[in-house]
């Protein structure tokens, strides 16, 4: 089966007043329907990758690439109207805070209830209610009619994530990029909404790229796991095996997770060399040359 995203040589600098500054350097990979991880520190360019992805980049931002493909179109070169339908409808993106994301004078009912007009499958009144409340239940909110009623500022972390997905599920997207999607929220609300959109890959066959700083949660929750390191891939290698990585970023990466079991009397610190930038990469555990 031929992948639903594919890039090659993904790129991407920003301008600014002292020039352009690297991003993103060189990152290919592809993604079927399964779940993969990318993870690394901050400014790594872990969302800038998922932003040119759907080309929600500013305009200081410079992308190229040798290939972005989605389900066989070149994003790069869609027209913009074309790929806001696109963007709207078969890719979409879950963002970290709902709180940013949500229309802070619009009732949650009425924010989903415009969007299910927008793609035309929402029917008109009692009909489009309905369709609102059973998106909502969709997703584990416990109270739909509460939460229809509701203004976003009066919802907790998890259910504003709820009511993001809900809107994510109207288009039935192909493909779902989540950046950090569980980073505010607790331990156990985290894990519902992390079984939310796991169900969205095994139940309609979505596409799912998490974004993460967390090695823990992706390793237990991803198919595979890309490692950043300044922008540049420097591992690529199944989750369930990630405690078996072998670049020395990866390992210092997971070295300074803490672990309740081994207290340290110390931190442990994260070696960089900037040798990494040109030097050989691991994929599945073999040393490859970039």
């Amino acid at each position: 089966m031929a992948p639903l995203l594919e890039v090659e040589d993904l790129r991407v600098t920003f301008r600014g007043e002292r020039g352009e500054v690297p991003a993103v350097r060189g990152v290919s990979f592809s993604l079927g329907r399964e779940k993969l991880g990318i993870v690394g520190e901050s400014g790594s360019g872990k969302s800038t990758i998922g932003r040119a992805v759907l080309r929600l980049l500013p305009e200081t931002a410079s992308i190229t690439a040798r290939k972005v493909s989605f389900e066989g179109q070149d994003l790069l070169s869609l027209k913009p109207r074309a790929l806001r339908a696109l963007r709207g409808s078969r890719m979409t993106m879950v963002m970290q805070d709902p709180r940013f994301a949500l229309n802070p004078v619009m009732r949650i009912g009425d924010q989903i209830a415009e969007t299910l007009r927008v793609h035309g499958v929402g029917g008109r009144g009692r009909d489009l209610r309905n369709k609102v409340i059973q998106l909502l239940s969709a997703v584990q909110i416990r109270d739909p009619e509460r939460v229809y009623r509701a203004y976003p500022h009066e919802l907790s972390g998890g259910m504003g994530q709820r009511a993001m997905i809900a809107m994510m599920l109207i288009s039935d997207p192909a493909l779902l990029i989540a950046d950090e999607p569980t980073s505010a929220l607790d331990v156990t609300v985290r894990r519902e909404v992390l079984a939310i959109m796991d169900r969205l890959v095994s139940e309609r066959g979505t596409g799912l790229i998490l974004i993460s700083h967390d090695l823990n949660l992706v390793a237990g929750f991803c198919d595979r796991v890309l490692i950043l390191y300044a922008g540049r891939v420097v591992e690529e290698i199944e989750a369930s095996r990630l405690h078996d990585c072998r670049h020395p970023y990866s390992r210092g990466l997971l070295a300074s997770l803490p672990l309740l079991d081994r207290p340290r009397d110390q931190l442990a610190t994260l070696e960089r060399d900037p040798a990494w930038l040109e030097g050989p990469v691991y994929r599945f555990g073999e040393e490859v040359r970039a």
